[in-house]
């Protein structure tokens, strides 16, 4: 069987305030033709299809056309929701889709398997969505531990094993507080539902696992707000296991994988590769991964100097059509940055100051240099230095400041 795993589309996201549904139609629509023309079976979109939990409404039609076009190729798409997400709103209205897309949202659901066929017999697929602990705890499904592993006996010769931390990698019983343990026990489910319909199995969730290596200021972002690590070892025993969340692909076993997004969303993402993988799983469960590259729409590029270096001849030839990052790294703030750099970039997106110069550890403070300031000059030149990370007045700065001195001065003397 031929599975391609996908994840993270987050349709409607904004890219530094830029609109991203035209770029994201034109990769969906690539991914679309690999589907086509690697005879895909199942399509599977391991969550955040939205970025947002009320999506517009050109937002539900780029979805609703790419799940269209896709059971159009003769595959079968399985879709679960993430983080980002309105579960209700991403299945509301799932009872209507054609046969052939599976939407999972509903996480009492999580046991039952959408079982698809090859030739070698059945796979099933348990899908489950992203589970915020303090709302799935409410249902019984989630209330005890679904599946127990059997007792074993460890022959008297063999030693003990050290003790696991609670949770770290099975269901403890104990009231859903983590990640960690809302997906143990939603593995239980899982596990009971592998024991109830055999065969090759793969399990679709949404979660920050851990080993992973995160976007800064992206995924580990969104962890802050409920994502806490959850253990690889929850998933031994299953074929294959396509998770969402993480925006750069990794594969953290065989069997283990993020596919990452399709689509660049930012600057920290730039050098990691946009695509999906292609699985494809024996009769025996072995796996066989071949990553599938999709395009990317405008490439990202970090341009790091000092101002008049990143606005250089050979940087405007070589990126004027890129989405640019300047970090300029001269001592002081240019006037009005971002204008002068769209006047060369017209996709600059972002801009920082970020001088090379180090300030010199002062250990008078601001008042203390204040007082021995002799002259108004000097008294202006350590406010500069202290609000400008040690740099004073340069020298234009100095002319320009014994002018308007001069010129109270003489103002001073004609009252």
């Amino acid at each position: 069987m031929k599975i391609l795993h996908t994840s993270d589309w987050h349709i409607g996201r904004t890219f530094h305030g830029h609109a991203t549904l035209e770029a994201l139609a034109e990769v969906l629509a690539a991914l679309v033709a690999q589907v086509r023309e690697n005879d895909v079976d199942v399509v599977v979109v391991a969550g955040d299809v939205f970025d947002s939990a009320t999506p517009s409404a050109p937002a539900y039609t780029l979805l609703t056309d790419t799940l269209v076009a896709l059971h159009a190729t003769g595959a079968r798409v399985i879709v679960t929701s993430g983080n980002h997400d309105s579960a209700a709103r991403l299945g509301f209205q799932a009872r209507l889709l054609r046969e052939g897309i599976h939407v999972v949202t509903d996480p009492t659901g999580i046991g039952e398997p959408i079982t698809i066929e090859d030739a070698d017999g059945p796979v099933r697929f348990f899908g489950i969505p992203y589970l915020e602990p303090a709302i799935v705890r409410q249902h019984a499904a989630f209330q005890k531990p679904a599946f127990q592993k059997p007792a074993f006996q460890k022959p008297a010769f063999q030693k003990p094993a050290s003790p696991q931390p609670a949770g770290a990698t099975e269901d403890d019983g104990r009231p859903l507080r983590t990640q960690a343990q809302t997906l143990a026990r939603a593995m239980g489910l899982v596990r009971a539902g592998m024991a109830e319909h055999p065969g090759r199995t793969v399990v679709i969730a949404h979660c920050f696992a851990a080993g992973v290596d995160a976007t800064t200021g992206l995924e580990r972002e969104i962890r802050q707000g409920g994502i806490d690590m959850v253990p690889v070892s929850l998933f031994e025993g299953v074929d294959y296991v396509a998770l969402g969340h993480i925006h750069g692909r990794q594969a953290l076993t065989d069997r283990v994988r993020y596919a990452g997004a399709p689509l660049h969303y930012s600057f920290g993402e730039q050098h990691k590769p946009r695509g999906s993988w292609l699985i494809e799983l024996a009769a025996d469960g072995a796996v066989d991964a071949r990553w599938l590259e999709l395009p990317v729409p405008r490439r990202l590029v970090t341009l790091t100097g000092s101002f008049a270096d990143i606005l250089s001849s050979e940087n405007v030839a070589a990126h004027a059509d890129d989405w640019v990052c300047a970090v300029y790294t001269d001592d002081l703030p240019q006037t009005e940055p971002m204008r002068r750099l769209r006047e060369r970039f017209p996709f600059c997106a972002l801009v920082q100051h970020e001088p090379l110069r180090t300030a010199a550890v002062e250990e008078r403070s601001y008042t203390e240099r204040l007082r021995t300031a002799a002259t108004d000059e000097e008294r202006i030149d350590a406010f500069l230095a202290h609000v400008r990370g040690g740099a004073g007045a340069s020298p234009q700065e100095q002319e320009l400041i014994r002018e308007v001195l001069d010129d109270r001065t003489r103002a001073e003397a004609l009252v």
